[in-house]
């Protein structure tokens, strides 16, 4: 069986505040991130709208992508996320479906 990998993006607004996440299942961990659940940085500055995401079979390849990411000046994070998502929709509404 293929595992999937997510490395995403979330958002505290349109151009706000950004984290950056690996995770195995997008749809839970996006969840929590909305909720509240975990502490940290996305519970202190609200960010909790998936504004990007890509998919990995390899765990190897997502950690390097989602290190390579966060090294990224927010200029490029922000370019990438609006490549794809113009709009800055939160994708989370599209993926529980």
């Amino acid at each position: 069986m293929v595992r999937h990998y997510f490395v995403y993006i979330l958002a505290s607004k349109r151009s706000g505040t950004l984290y950056i996440g690996i995770t195995n299942r997008i749809t839970r961990r996006t969840l929590e991130h909305k909720l509240n659940i975990v502490e940290g940085f996305t519970k202190k500055y609200q960010v909790h709208s998936l504004v990007y995401y890509e998919i990995y079979t390899d765990v190897k390849e997502a950690i390097k992508r989602e290190k390579q990411l966060k090294w990224w000046r927010r200029d490029w994070k922000i370019k990438l996320i609006e490549t794809e998502n113009p709009k800055w929709e939160d994708l989370y509404k599209k993926i529980i479906f």
